[in-house]
């Protein structure tokens, strides 16, 4: 399957079902099937969505009690981003911040906007430029941790990111599949990326296999089921901030 398909989601889903299948028909869990770590409850980032600087203190403010780490997603229009991350800070003084800019920052702006990361206490900054014009990351100083996303889909996309990113947001539906996923992450940890274990918005069922790779990751951002109004029963338990793995059960 690895030959035969791409990478992307249709190949995560068959991998996924696949590791599923195997580990239950040897009535033994998934990863150590895979020879991988148990998984682990692991704080998430909670996703603070693009808005104005007012809206999004606000749901800053009332999701940083139970949830100590943020997401803030930017690069919009309107209001300079500056501006936004700064109300996040003010509405959430103790939460950790990180930043997702979803490929919508410019060179020009680039230097600015990493100033008022810094100066908000931003821990991580997620794919600021554009995937196809990312190459300024690597001839300007950083105080802060970089993390490719767009820019990285699977083991042939590392090399290109030395010197660009400190850090890589490895998903299963751009890795296509926990197989990739897991050799992806120890490949980055070789050569000396931090790693960020990431997800769609989805069920618990394409959760779960991720947090077989968040044992590896620095940061865990595997909210994607509180961010829908259902999720499928019986899957993922979610603790505040905290995500508890799903039962062998339902998935592994």
């Amino acid at each position: 399957m690895q030959r035969v398909l791409p990478p992307g989601a249709a190949r995560n889903a068959l991998d996924c079902a696949f590791v599923d299948l195997e580990a239950k028909r040897a009535g033994r869990a998934a990863h150590e099937v895979l020879g991988l770590a148990p998984p682990r409850p692991r704080p998430t980032a909670y996703t603070i969505t693009l808005g104005s600087p007012a809206q999004m203190a606000a749901a800053a403010a009332a999701a940083a009690a139970a949830r100590p780490l943020l997401k803030v997603k930017l690069g919009g229009t309107g209001p300079p981003d500056a501006e936004r991350i700064a109300a996040v800070r003010r509405a959430a003084p103790n939460a950790e911040l990180i930043v997702d800019a979803n490929e919508g920052w410019h060179a020009e702006t680039l230097a600015a906007n990493f100033a008022a990361c810094a100066a908000a206490g931003v821990t991580l900054i997620e794919q600021p430029l554009p995937a196809d014009a990312d190459q300024v990351l690597a001839a300007i100083a950083r105080r802060i941790p970089v993390c490719a996303d767009e820019s990285v889909h699977d083991r042939a996309s590392l090399a290109a990111l030395i010197g660009r990113y400190d850090a890589v947001n490895i998903k299963l539906d751009k890795a296509g599949g926990l197989t990739e996923a897991s050799a992806l992450a120890a490949a980055a940890q070789a050569m000396g990326f931090a790693v960020m274990v990431g997800c769609m918005v989805s069920t618990s069922l394409a959760i779960a296999p991720a947090m077989l790779v968040a044992s590896r990751a620095r940061w865990v951002d595997l909210d994607g089921p509180l961010l829908l109004a259902r999720d499928r029963p019986g899957g993922l338990h979610f603790d505040g901030s905290v995500v508890h793995p799903a039962p062998r059960e339902f998935w592994g």
